[in-house]
């Protein structure tokens, strides 16, 4: 497979953090989350990406509120979120501070309500008796016909609108493997014309890299909970999956993350399913080659599931705990050679089973990383001559020297992560 688009420069060492409007404030609009800007590139978060905030569809809503999935429009935004001038503002503002802004963009599917049942109803699929279908067996939602050239012209023709419109950066696309990929193709060649976007797709098809910088990382997300919930596998096995993701293409990035708005609602917290090693985790998220997602209210932390249909608000008051602990790593990541593109990584052993090593390199720069996600202390031995060096503690700010042959104790849960150079 070739990658068939340029890699956007700006993506170098960044990550991203998703948006969740209508849960993130009392208010639940864009101008309510711009407030929170400024802390979150204190934070060090480098792209935005906003669930959609296009309206929701009455007819066969779920809820009170709705699947944000399932929208009435692709161009308008939902008067509960706020106004087209309140969007615009939040794009300049973010670029103001050195953010970018991807949207979601959901192509698979619409409302049975969505302003195209009645302009363009030849748009979709139909049923034997001629009714709207759906393919996936979502009750609330219609799906488009990629058969139809005029349907994907004005699709297109919809994703523009928000580049050229309101200057967005990218676009994360919902459920991207039930859209063909040949249109991905077209419509990102359009896009990209009229600006260089950054594409992320919610899948894990190899193939779509061909179009996409970023596809997600449910496989090794998958394993994690496998190997905490239910020890239905081993670590070792998880590790064989974080081998293939090394064996991907240069340029190509898997998204890695432990809770998303899914996640969240649908499987818990990452509390509930990793327990005290949520934040173990977490490293590995932000250490591993690929690019992190952080959603909204991990850095209090929130420890609920958000109702996805209905207002279920994250709850800001008091102390934000796990601000500095992201800030730290998500600045590194920008300044640290070994954590960008191009850098190589090797799989230690540390002859644990529940310890996750692992080495990563970069011209001059060079990142440990010690995870022990078991519930008990860890005392093992790294023998490799590629560990030894000098080292600065990310976390301590202590210096220490590691020989090749070198002993460590990690207590539960309990991370470390060394590094030499920026």
């Amino acid at each position: 497979m070739s990658i068939a688009f340029p890699i956007i420069p700006w993506c170098k060492g960044s990550n991203i953090y998703e948006v969740n409007i209508r849960q993130y404030s009392k208010e639940g609009t864009i101008n309510a989350f711009v407030k929170h800007l400024p802390r979150l590139k204190d934070m060090g978060v480098s792209i935005l990406w906003l669930m959609p905030i296009t309206p929701i569809s009455i007819a066969t809503r779920q809820g009170s509120y709705g699947s944000y999935y399932a929208a009435s429009s692709y161009i308008d935004i939902d008067p509960l979120c706020g106004t087209h001038d309140d969007f615009k503002k939040l794009i300049v503002k973010a670029h103001g501070t050195g953010l970018k802004v991807i949207i979601d963009w959901v192509a698979n599917h619409t409302r049975y309500d969505h302003q195209w049942t009645e302009k363009y109803p030849h748009f979709y699929h139909r049923d034997t008796s001629g009714n709207f279908a759906g393919l996936h067996g979502w009750i609330d939602v219609i799906d488009l016909n990629y058969t139809i050239p005029e349907m994907r012209n004005e699709m297109i023709r919809s994703m523009k609108h928000w580049i050229s419109n309101f200057d967005i950066d990218g676009f994360r696309c919902d459920m991207a493997r039930t859209v063909p990929l040949d249109f991905w193709r077209e419509a990102r060649a359009e896009c990209d014309a009229l600006k260089p976007l950054l594409w992320l797709a919610e899948c894990e098809v190899f193939d779509y890299h061909e179009v996409f910088d970023i596809t997600y990382g449910w496989e090794a997300m998958r394993a994690f909970d496998k190997y905490f919930a239910t020890n239905e596998i081993t670590l070792s096995q998880t590790k064989e999956i974080l081998n293939r993701y090394l064996k991907y293409p240069a340029g190509t990035r898997k998204l890695l993350f432990t809770s998303n708005h899914d996640e969240n609602t649908y499987h818990g917290t990452e509390y509930e399913k990793y327990g005290g090693a949520a934040q173990a985790v977490a490293v590995f998220t932000c250490t591993w080659p690929g690019v992190p997602l952080v959603y909204s209210g991990q850095e209090l932390p929130n420890k609920k599931r958000l109702a996805f249909f209905e207002k279920d608000e994250i709850g800001w008051n008091g102390q934000i705990a796990l601000h500095d602990f992201y800030k730290t790593l998500l600045n590194f990541r920008k300044r640290n050679k070994a954590m960008q593109d191009g850098a190589s990584v090797l799989i230690l052993n540390p002859g644990h089973k529940d310890v996750l090593a692992y080495l990563c390199r970069k011209e001059n720069d060079k990142v440990l990383v010690l995870l022990n996600f078991g519930q008990q202390k860890a005392s093992f031995e790294i023998d490799d001559p590629t560990t030894a060096g000098n080292y600065m503690d990310l976390f301590s700010e202590e210096m220490l020297s590691l020989k090749q042959s070198q002993s460590y104790s990690l207590n539960p849960r309990e991370f470390k992560v060394y590094y030499f150079g920026e």
